[in-house]
């Protein structure tokens, strides 16, 4: 390989390596705020489908989960937006304001809302899973809010007990403590919700 073909490829190796490294949510706000359009589209499309989930499992309501996740955003772009990045991190503060968002829409009352379901092969299959997930979105709803938390975070959005303990701003042990205590509580409400089901069944 000739000198010069070396240097190219150190060049594209170098290139590589920087493209790899991944800006932090803070920086794209950072830019954002900015007016950087793209900035602002990387990070939407970065946070945005786990707010959506998040909002999901804590208010049982798609239209909700959709609202809550766009609200962020629109809070996130206003002037005198809260967020301070010495405070913690810019993924915790949203998820602060999208727990925020579900406790209002909670308190205003439940949203109920057709669920279309796609015709598959797998019937049965199907029927015992869409019993399953009804089942645990039923009782997940009837978690206290704090055991409620802990579970989508940490069993559902896979965040470590660090992240968790960060977005729900508490310690590490308390995090710990609910979720033992949540998933004992969801486990005894999914088996009564899945009771009838079981009974009829036979």
């Amino acid at each position: 390989m000739s000198r010069s073909q070396t240097q190219t490829s150190a060049m594209q190796d170098s290139a590589i390596k920087i493209a790899v490294v991944k800006v932090s949510d803070e920086e794209l706000y950072r830019r954002m705020k900015k007016g950087d359009r793209e900035a602002f589209g990387e990070l939407y499309e970065r946070r945005s489908p786990a707010l959506r989930r998040y909002a999901l499992h804590m208010s049982g309501s798609p239209t909700a989960a959709e609202e809550v996740a766009h609200e962020v955003f629109v809070q996130l772009m206003r002037a005198n937006t809260n967020f301070d990045d010495k405070r913690g991190s810019l993924e915790g503060w949203m998820y602060g304001v999208a727990r925020n968002l579900v406790r209002v829409i909670r308190r205003k009352g439940t949203v109920e809302e057709p669920v279309d379901q796609a015709v598959r092969h797998d019937i049965l299959g199907d029927l015992i899973n869409a019993e399953a997930l009804a089942a645990l979105r039923v009782s997940l709803t009837e978690l206290p809010e704090l055991y409620r938390d802990a579970v989508v975070l940490c069993d559902l959005e896979e965040k470590s007990y660090e992240e968790a303990a960060h977005a729900m701003k508490c310690p590490v042990g308390t995090v710990r403590s609910r979720l033992h205590r949540a998933r004992g509580l969801l486990a005894a409400k999914m088996k009564r919700q899945m009771q009838p089901n079981e009974m009829a069944a036979r």
